[in-house]
Order: C-alpha cells, then structure tokens, then sequence
C-alpha cells in the first residue's frame, strides 16, 4: 500500500511539474494568440505522454544513475592510480555527452542552419571531447584538493583567448554547447561519480570539491568548440 502511495505522489509531482507549463501555452494560443488547439485529442495524449516520461525518468534515476554514479566515485580510489582514474572519467564524460537528447537537438540544428558546413557528428564529438576534458579536471581537482578557482580561471582566460581568434558563428555555438552538456544523463551521472569520490577522499570537502564538476564540464565545451572554430578557419 505505502509503495502505491509513493508511486501516485511522484506522479502527483511529475503531473505538478508539468502542468503549468501546458496551462501558459494553452493561454496564450487561445486567449491572447486567439487561436484554436490542433489536435487537441492528439495534444491530450501527448501530454499525458509528457508526464508519464517525466514520472519514469526521474525514477528511474532516482534508483539506477545516481546511486550508482556515487558508488563507482566511493569506488575509484581503489584503483590507486590516479592517471587510471583520470582516463576513466574522461570516458564516462565523453561516453555519457553522446546520449545527450538536448546536444542531439542542437546539433541537428546547427547542420541545418550551416547547411550542413557544420556537421553534427562532428559537432557532437567536439562537445563530448570538452566533456570528458571537464570531468577529468574535476576528478584530478577533487583527487589533489585543488581550488576550484585555480583550474576554473585559467579556463575562463583561455575561452575568452579563442572567442578573439573563433569565427562569430563559433561562440555561439559554444555557449548553446555549453548549455546542452548540462542536460537529464550528464548531470546525475557526472556529479553523482564527484560527489561520492568527494566523500571517500582524505581532506576533501564534498560540498567544496563534489559541486562545480558540471561547470567544468561546460567550460571544457566551450573550449573544445571554439577550438573547432579556430580550425575550420584555418
């Protein structure tokens, strides 16, 4: 009975999430824009798809990224070996970046809106290349106790180096990118891996060092973009 309950609660929340969302965008189609709903049969079961997702989802990260995710970070420092733990996580963030359903999105589109001089796999490795840079960072940061601001700045300086030397086109992109990386397989799985390493490593932090991993992982995307930029330009 208390397991029924929990499952209508997160579905009550998943429905809750979701319904102001829909309740906007049918305002203002028919009380501002004036017009009618298309399909509203089709619509009606879209929806009802959206929130069923979205309940399926977040449970099931709730029960198999995350805890995992933390379980092999508690785990990494039985490698005993840091460049060994360094490699893995670079896999991990460049593995995980291909599966992202927001990149996918944007680089279809930039293909599109570049007819086609932009390619998508090619844009979509560059991206998981600037992901799984980021992780390893945040690994070796939190595995040597380093300042967030003394891996974070030095990025920062050299991102604003390349947006001088990248086309136009390039750096937006690579903010889009950036954003695209922060998306529902990254996030649980990347901070997941920091924050149980964080926990079992002599001296460091959890709060300090586990949080900020997705921040370098965007900043690795940008770099890693803008990189790309200046290529093709040359």
């Amino acid at each position: 009975m208390k397991t029924i309950i929990d499952i209508m609660q997160s579905l009550w929340q998943a429905a809750r999430n979701v319904l102001p969302l829909i309740l906007m965008l049918v305002i203002c189609q028919m009380l501002i824009l004036k017009k009618p709903i298309p399909n509203v049969g089709r619509f009606m079961v879209g929806l009802l798809f959206v929130i069923l997702g979205l309940f399926f989802f977040l449970k099931g990260i709730s029960l198999s990224l995350i805890p995992m995710g933390e379980e092999v970070g508690r785990n990494l420092v039985l490698l005993d070996n840091k460049v060994f733990i360094i490699a893995i996580a670079f896999i991990i963030g460049y593995a995980s970046t291909l599966v992202e359903p927001g990149l996918q999105a944007l680089a279809l589109e930039v293909e599109e809106v570049s007819i086609g001089a932009i390619r998508k796999t090619i844009l979509i490795h560059t991206v998981a290349l600037g992901v799984g840079t980021g992780m390893s960072l945040g690994l070796l940061k939190i595995l040597n106790n380093i300042p967030s601001r003394n891996v974070i700045i030095p990025i920062l300086v050299i991102t604003a180096v390349l947006m001088f030397f990248a086309p136009e086109e390039f750096v937006g992109i690579a903010f889009d990118s950036a954003s695209a990386t922060t998306g529902p397989v990254n996030i649980p799985i990347n901070m997941a891996i920091a924050i149980g390493l964080a926990f079992v490593v002599e001296g460091a932090d959890p709060l300090l060092n586990g949080f900020g991993l997705v921040g370098l992982t965007s900043l690795g995307t940008m770099v890693t973009v803008l990189i790309l930029g200046v290529i093709t330009k040359l």
